[in-house]
């Protein structure tokens, strides 16, 4: 990738539980910065099952991105989030 075109993003991203018992995400919120993202997980997670912070970095023309970076979790999230 070139490192002209690479940009990263901070998301929180909330979890919520369902009445089967699942816990799955509601839609994450892009953050300025990483600790941004990671305040507002800790936010999040006060009034839902849980959250995480995450960046991703790649390249936004080509769609191509590496994996995600958890940043930080808080309360209930699934044990894989690799589809992040």
């Amino acid at each position: 990738m070139s490192s002209t075109n690479r940009v990263t993003y901070y998301v929180a991203l909330p979890f919520v539980s369902t009445d089967e018992g699942l816990i799955v995400p509601e839609e994450g919120i892009e953050c300025a910065h990483a600790q941004a993202a990671m305040a507002r997980a800790r936010m999040l997670a006060a009034t839902r099952a849980g959250a995480v912070a995450f960046s991703r970095t790649g390249d936004l023309a080509l769609g191509e991105f590496e994996p995600a970076e958890v940043l930080a979790s808080f309360g209930q999230v699934p044990d894989d989030l690799s589809t992040l």
